[in-house]
């Protein structure tokens, strides 16, 4: 089957990959919409740019395109306009419970040209699927947050020391352990399937709010994970 996913650079997104390399599916090409705004209804705004990156890491062909807009409708008939230009079997987005808006819209305008579009790890239980990443290794950054007590994981690296802390703050304030609705997004520095990884060097936080806010990476390193370990041997 040709997919294209519908790609963040965030750990779903990233997971969504992972779920079509396992099925040794053609992944034609990635797509990334990076908003040139905060407020956008299907897209991630912080460090999307950083996909231009990924994609080069992953050694898959990558489409990247701005929006200008913050509706649902109007978002989506961008993403009909690049993959029916691109067509393929099939849009798999990333998340385990995606949020109805962001699904639908853009299954309303690629169904009537018989373009399947589904999420990648429908029905898998959040937390289950957030720390078999964490296991595997993937070095997640919480790059953009929305809301009291997620609000500190900014710009920090979630692994396996400090997930079960993640875990209490999401029970104590109330956000989402898979971050589904909002309350942050994320970008994947590193893992298994990368060839080589991204070392953040330098960073700031826009804050958008008391409790809001986001990441922009200044200074970045693209690091051959085969050379770090020519050395270590």
């Amino acid at each position: 089957m040709k997919v294209a996913v519908l790609y963040s650079g965030g750990k779903d997104s990233t997971h969504a990959i992972e779920y079509c390399r396992e099925r040794n599916w053609d992944i034609k090409y990635l797509l990334s919409i990076k908003p040139s705004r905060t407020d956008c209804y299907l897209f991630h705004y912080a460090t999307v740019e950083m996909t231009r990156e990924t994609s080069k890491i992953l050694g898959l062909d990558h489409i990247f395109v701005k929006c200008d807009i913050a509706d649902p409708v109007k978002e989506a008939k961008i993403v009909k306009e690049i993959i029916t230009e691109n067509p393929v079997d099939a849009v798999v987005l990333g998340g385990t419970g995606l949020q109805v808006t962001q699904l639908k819209s853009i299954q309303d305008v690629l169904l009537p040209y018989g373009i399947e579009v589904f999420a990648s790890h429908a029905e898998v239980d959040h937390e289950d699927a957030f720390r078999d990443l964490i296991n595997k290794g993937y070095k997640v950054m919480v790059t953009q947050v929305a809301g009291e007590g997620i609000s500190k994981w900014l710009g920090k690296i979630i692994d396996k020391d400090n997930f079960d802390e993640m875990k209490a703050d999401s029970k104590k304030y109330g956000f989402h352990i898979g971050f589904e609705g909002g309350p942050a997004d994320t970008l994947v520095l590193d893992c298994p399937f990368f060839s080589k990884k991204i070392d953040v060097l330098k960073y700031h936080v826009n804050k958008d709010g008391e409790y809001a806010g986001h990441v922009v990476i200044d200074n970045f390193n693209i690091v051959d994970k085969a050379e770090i370990k020519e050395v270590k041997e």
